[in-house]
């Protein structure tokens, strides 16, 4: 094997190549936004973050990773900023992994109080 800045994950002892779909990071939704902010009336470092410098990280900042071919990789701009938070957290790769998802499921929860569908399924 020589030496390539390409991703490559191992898997089930093989090298894949992972390739990589840019994908521009959508805006907030209003409703997400607004619960946000009540849930975290006093401020939140990531609220901050986000108000103060938008969005940190976009997918062509990797692009150089990955191969043209290849399994699509997750969204590395999410990764990125989940490393960030573990970081800021100081939390273990499990923690960080139970963390987001708990806020996952609690934004599920938030948009069914609000009347939103967030599996795209009825309940």
């Amino acid at each position: 094997m020589g030496s390539s800045n390409i991703l490559k994950v191992v898997i089930w002892g093989q090298i894949e190549k992972m390739s990589l779909h840019p994908q521009q990071i959508p805006p907030v939704p209003a409703e997400t936004a607004l619960v946000a902010r009540a849930a975290f009336s006093k401020g939140n470092i990531y609220l901050q973050i986000r108000d103060t410098l938008g969005s940190i990280y976009i997918d062509e900042d990797f692009a150089d990773l990955f191969s043209v071919r290849g399994q699509p990789a997750q969204s590395p701009w999410r990764l990125a900023l989940i490393c960030v938070m573990q970081y800021l957290e100081n939390l273990s790769d499990r923690q960080v992994a139970e963390a987001v998802r708990g806020r996952i499921d609690s934004s599920s929860q938030s948009a069914r109080k609000l009347g939103g569908d967030v599996s795209g399924s009825p309940e």
